[in-house]
C-alpha cells in the first residue's frame, strides 16, 4: 500500500508542472509588476522580452542558457485579472499564461535570435499546452512591446508557417504586452535548484537538452 501511494504521488508530480508543498503554498509572491513604463536596468544595452510556451520552469531554463541573457524570470502575463498567483492561474479562468521575462543584452543576442530559441524549444502547433501540461495557462504566446517586436514576431511566425517544417499551423498567439507579474519565489530557478525532482528529470531537463542541441552556437560558454 505504501509503495502504491508513493508511485501514485510520483506520477502526479511527473504529470504536470504543478508540484507544490505546503511551505511553498504559503510563500509570499514577489511584488514585481512590470509594465511598459516600469523597470530600468543599470546596463545600457539591457532590455526585456516576454514569452510563454508551457511550464515556465522549462522556458526559464532554456533562455538562461543563452549567451547575452542576464536573467529569465518566471511569472504570469496575458490575462484579465490583477495579482495572479500560481493557484489562481491553475484554474484556467484568469486568462494568464505561465510566462517568462527575458532580460538580455541586445548587443550580444538579438530579438530575432530569441525568437529562434523560443520556437525551437517547444511545439508551437499545440493549442493550449505543451506535453504533458495542458490548459490555457500553458498556451504558446509572444508578448510584443513595440512595433518592431510585433513586426519581427509576425514575420517569424509567417515564415515558419510557410516553411513546411510543421505539419500543422503555428498556434502561437502574438499579442501586445501589458503587464508581467513575477511568480512566487519558489518557482524561480526551479529547474536549477531541483534537478532531482521527478518532473524536472523527466520533462524539463530533456526539453532543455533537446532545445540546446538546435542552437549550440547561441549557448553560454
Amino acid at each position: 500500500m505504501k509503495n502504491t501511494l508513493t508511485l501514485f504521488i510520483g506520477l502526479m508530480l511527473f504529470a504536470s508542472c504543478n508540484g507544490e508543498s505546503e511551505a511553498e503554498k504559503n510563500t509570499v509572491k514577489k511584488d514585481t509588476i512590470h509594465d511598459q513604463e516600469s523597470v530600468h536596468y543599470p546596463k545600457e544595452n539591457l532590455t526585456r522580452a516576454y514569452f510563454a510556451s508551457g511550464c515556465f520552469w522549462c522556458v526559464e531554463a532554456v533562455f538562461e542558457s543563452i549567451e547575452g541573457v542576464e536573467e529569465a524570470i518566471s511569472g504570469y502575463s496575458g490575462g484579465h485579472t490583477s495579482e495572479p498567483t500560481y493557484r489562481s492561474i491553475g484554474t484556467g479562468n484568469t486568462g494568464h499564461s505561465e510566462s517568462v521575462e527575458v532580460i538580455y543584452d541586445s548587443t550580444v543576442v538579438s530579438y530575432n535570435q530569441l525568437l529562434r530559441v523560443y520556437y525551437d524549444s517547444h511545439d508551437p502547433t499545440t493549442i493550449n499546452g505543451q506535453h504533458p501540461d495542458f490548459g490555457s495557462q500553458y498556451r504558446s504566446m509572444i508578448f510584443y512591446r513595440n512595433a518592431k517586436e510585433k513586426e519581427l514576431a509576425n514575420q517569424y511566425k509567417f515564415d515558419l508557417d510557410k516553411s513546411g517544417d510543421y505539419p500543422k499551423p503555428i498556434a502561437t498567439e502574438i499579442v501586445p504586452f501589458k503587464k508581467f507579474w513575477a511568480a512566487e519565489g519558489y518557482h524561480q530557478n526551479y529547474e536549477k535548484l531541483h534537478p532531482n525532482e521527478s518532473y524536472v528529470k523527466n520533462v524539463s531537463i530533456p526539453r532543455l537538452k533537446k532545445a540546446q542541441a538546435k542552437f549550440p552556437e547561441l549557448l553560454k560558454k
